[in-house]
C-alpha cells in the first residue's frame, strides 16, 4: 500500500491525459497541518504544487489550462479529507525553453555575442 495515494493518483491522472515533458509535484501538506482548518485531519496530502509542462496546454490562457488540471483532479479535490489548496505553473514546451534561455540569459550562459580578437 502506497503512502502517498493521492500523489500517486494525480501522477497517474495528469500523465494519462497531459503527457507532460515536465511534471513536479510537491506536497506541501507538513507546512500547513498546524492550520486550524487542517486541525483534525488525519490526511498527509493537503497541499500541493504542481509544475506542468505539456503541449497540451497549446493556445489555451492559464485560466482554461487551470481548468483542465482541475477537472483531472476532481475526484481528488472533492474528497473529504482530500486536496485543501492546489497551486499550479502550466506552461508549454516553448514557454518553458523561453523560460531556461531567459534564465540562462541571466547567468551570463550561452550568450551569442561575438568578441573580436585585436
Amino acid at each position: 500500500m502506497s503512502t502517498t495515494p493521492v500523489e500517486d493518483s494525480m501522477r497517474s491522472k495528469i500523465t494519462a491525459a497531459l503527457n507532460p515533458t515536465t511534471l513536479e509535484i510537491h506536497n506541501d501538506s507538513a507546512s500547513h497541518s498546524h492550520h486550524k482548518a487542517m486541525q483534525g485531519s488525519l490526511s498527509k496530502e493537503t497541499h500541493f504544487r504542481l509544475v506542468i509542462t505539456s503541449s497540451a496546454f497549446q493556445s489555451k490562457m492559464q485560466p482554461a489550462r487551470h481548468r483542465m488540471v482541475y477537472a483531472l483532479l476532481k475526484e481528488e479535490l472533492d474528497r473529504a479529507g482530500g486536496i485543501h489548496a492546489l497551486q499550479l505553473k502550466t506552461k508549454t514546451p516553448e514557454e518553458e525553453e523561453r523560460q531556461v534561455a531567459r534564465e540562462k540569459a541571466e547567468k551570463g550562459q550561452d550568450i551569442d555575442t561575438k568578441v573580436e580578437k585585436v
